[in-house]
């Protein structure tokens, strides 16, 4: 079956759907299916991006509802059974998503899967997406002991991976075992980082982002939900193909050893 577009994708997912479904989770049935099979290293932004586009293109004509902050699903005359009402619409394969002043994040990346000489931070952002190297990017991280915050630092003139090589070297080196991070380069489809982040935010969108990043990395209980405006991406950590290699090869010689 050849790959649908992402609108197309999107439909099919939710024409099975009888409650709302946050857009990470449509990504994920799509990929599950094999709806689509070249989801490039953005998947979830892109159906974010596609849903966006919808409205923005189709307006009342648009076969999706938006239910909540980021939930969605089918308007009721597009439900089960109802697939010769829709006509092609706007192709968005090639959409992107829009730019924010933090667009992509990681929760408590473990420190032993990290590859530090170059530094590389590779994450994912959907199991079976394209990974990308985070080492260049820039913004805020923290550093955590198992979940506490022990330190909280910013990086401007060089790549996060590389301010994080050197609290592996300096006093902090003993104290963090997990790190945050908060970028303001996005991801482009293609794995690479864009390095041309606006310089420029309105007060809303600087105090917004003030708000969501203390939801996040502090996690507050009394706190249900995100900092409004916060529409960055979050990337899982994958495991540094290097270290893998050298894992594997310890193994082989322990087992070596032990005949």
């Amino acid at each position: 079956m050849p790959d649908m577009n992402w609108r197309e994708a999107i439909i099919k997912v939710l024409q099975n759907e009888n409650e709302p479904v946050h857009y990470a989770d449509i990504t994920e049935s799509i990929m599950e299916q094999g709806l689509k099979t070249q989801v490039g290293a953005t998947p979830a932004a892109s159906v974010a991006a596609t849903l966006s586009e919808s409205f923005r293109l189709e307006g009342k004509k648009t076969p999706f509802e938006r239910v909540a902050r980021g939930y969605y699903r089918l308007r009721d005359e597009y439900r089960k059974g109802s697939c010769a009402q829709l006509d092609s619409g706007p192709i968005a394969d090639d959409v992107g998503s829009e730019t924010a002043l933090i667009n992509a994040f990681g929760m408590y990346w473990r420190r032993e899967l990290v590859s530090w000489n170059p530094p590389r931070l590779l994450g994912q952002q959907q199991p079976g997406s394209a990974p990308v190297d985070f080492a260049e990017q820039r913004g805020v991280y923290l550093l955590h002991d198992r979940r506490e915050v022990i330190y909280v630092g910013r990086t401007t003139d060089q790549g996060i991976g590389e301010r994080l090589k050197q609290h592996t070297l300096n006093r902090l080196n003993g104290r963090w075992d997990r790190f945050s991070w908060f970028g303001v380069f996005p991801v482009h489809d293609n794995g690479a980082l864009g390095t041309d982040a606006e310089l420029q935010y309105s007060l809303d969108i600087l105090i917004a982002t003030m708000e969501s990043l203390l939801i996040e990395g502090l996690e507050p209980p009394q706190n249900r939900k995100r900092g409004d405006g916060f529409s960055a991406v979050e990337f899982i950590q994958t495991l540094d193909p290097e270290l893998a290699k050298k894992k594997q090869a310890e193994l082989l010689d322990q087992m070596k050893s032990n005949l």
